[in-house]
């Protein structure tokens, strides 16, 4: 296995839509950050993904396209600007993949039942293993973050830990 961590639109205008949102992302803050941590360590790819929409206002140099200050991506990882929900759509992702021997993404961030679904099955259509980290997913609804870890491969951050020793 030889995976890469994707953050998939933790951004600052996504904490905004309302306090169950924000309390949703700041759990999978937790999570996510962990997870970077462990793939600095073992000297793996960090991926973050940012959507960019200009009717919503999320354009790069716009606040609330930034992220936000207790997320550990650094400038110096890898980032990537979609505009689609699966983050493949139109972007050079799987070829920067490509380029890092990658085989398996371990899939964090917001919105699980949208962005986040959408890129995993995007990996999965391009013979990527996508794997959902638990408990570093966000959504608008609880209810649809657990139905996301149902449909999918999921990996505790201790299993993780212990694959990647």
């Amino acid at each position: 296995m030889h995976p890469a961590l994707l953050v998939i639109d933790v951004q600052k205008a996504f904490f905004e839509i309302n306090p169950a949102t924000t309390q949703s992302l700041n759990a999978a803050i937790e999570y996510i950050n962990a997870a970077i941590d462990l793939f600095r360590e073992k000297d793996l790819p960090v991926i973050c993904i940012q959507h960019s929409d200009e009717n919503d206002g999320l354009v790069p140099g716009y606040a609330g396209f930034d992220l936000p200050e207790a997320l550990k991506v650094l400038p110096t990882d890898l980032h990537i600007i979609k505009t689609y929900s699966n983050a493949f759509n139109k972007t050079p992702l799987l070829e920067q993949l490509h380029a890092l021997g990658v085989d398996t993404v371990i899939i964090t961030g917001f919105c699980a039942e949208f962005c986040v679904l959408s890129t995993c099955r995007g990996a999965e259509d391009m013979d990527l293993e996508a794997i959902i980290l638990r408990g570093s997913l966000a959504s608008l609804t609880q209810e649809h973050i657990a139905f996301v870890e149902a449909v999918n491969e999921v990996i505790s951050f201790g299993a993780l830990r212990a694959v990647l020793a």
